[in-house]
């Protein structure tokens, strides 16, 4: 593998960074129960506002804290809605997704094309001369190095301890979380948050790491596709990190492109993330995974159920209430 294909690589990683958190957090959240269909909206405006608290107070540090306040109060207002006023997760995070949206570009509209705060890289001693591997996730920024560290965290917390366990029983079935002495909607009220923070912290990573300027186009969209990789991933935190990576791919090589092939080629090439996704969506939830295993050789099908079947938390977007309540 030559420098040219290592540096793509490397490109890959780091672009992918916002989405990865992004869609690990929608991870956690929707664990819990909680559809935050406001995640497009949020990942707008906490960028936004890590661009401009980075930009006020010339620190990173706290950019990304107010990218991960944004968040989390949105993904809140998602939980609090459904929790304690009793309203659909699915109607209220549509709303605050346009609202958010619209505030971002209405709030954002001074700062357009003005210099942030760029990340700087920080190649860690060692391990980055380590051919290949090195230079691809050991030479940067600090929010690569955090969505990688995320993914780790995240499949450990899940899938290898009692929490997770609990966090899981929430998500399947809440009835029996509560029976074991699990307080489900203060659960799901964390995991919200948790996730909301780190919707927030992608938020930030768009316009501190991948772009120094505010552009809301650059940003937009970019929710939808990450509640995508949620699905494509099967809630897993390793094929969701998966999912990110092979649309930043795709992305790269619509990049590589741009000076090869006409406007109107260009304008297809750039929906091939959205083409692929609502491909894949088709093909993990619906009957076609099913006509797809019979064509397939059966050797092949415990491959294709592990790495493509995708089955939501039962409990997904249903509110739960304490028996004898109403």
């Amino acid at each position: 593998m030559d420098d040219v294909q290592v540096r793509q690589l490397a490109g890959i990683v780091s672009g992918g960074a916002p989405l990865v958190l992004a869609a690990i957090g929608e991870t956690f959240t929707e664990r819990a129960g909680v559809v935050n269909l406001a995640l497009d909206g949020s990942l707008m405006l906490s960028a936004l506002a890590a661009f401009v608290v980075a930009r006020g107070t010339e620190s990173i540090l706290l950019g990304a804290a107010a990218g991960v306040l944004v968040g989390m109060l949105v993904a809140l207002l998602v939980a609090f809605s459904n929790i304690a006023l009793r309203q659909s997760q699915v109607a209220v995070g549509f709303v605050l997704t346009l609202l958010c949206r619209d505030l971002a570009i209405f709030l954002g509209q001074p700062h357009r094309s003005e210099q942030g705060m760029p990340v700087p890289y920080l190649p860690i001693p060692g391990l980055r001369d380590i051919p290949i591997i090195g230079p691809i996730l050991f030479n940067q920024d600090v929010f690569t190095y955090i969505s990688l560290i995320v993914v780790v965290l995240a499949w450990f917390w899940i899938f290898r301890t009692m929490p997770g366990l609990a966090l899981r029983t929430v998500g399947e079935r809440p009835e029996t979380a509560f029976a074991r002495g699990t307080n489900v909607n203060l659960t799901r009220y964390l995991y919200t948050a948790l996730g909301g923070g780190l919707v927030g912290l992608g938020g930030a990573a768009f316009t501190l790491a991948v772009s120094t300027t505010w552009l809301e186009t650059a940003v937009s969209g970019n929710g939808w596709i990450a509640l995508a990789i949620v699905i494509f991933g099967g809630w897993h935190p390793w094929r969701v990190m998966a999912g990110v990576y092979l649309v930043a791919a795709l992305r790269a090589i619509v990049t590589g492109m741009q000076a090869q092939v006409s406007r109107q080629l260009l304008e297809l090439l750039n929906a091939l993330p959205w083409l692929f996704m609502i491909a894949t969506l088709v093909l993990v939830s619906g009957p076609y995974m099913d006509r797809l295993l019979k064509i397939l050789p059966p050797r092949l099908h415990p491959f294709v159920r592990t790495v493509f079947r995708a089955r939501p938390p039962a409990a997904l977007g249903t509110r739960f209430e304490r028996e004898g309540r109403s």
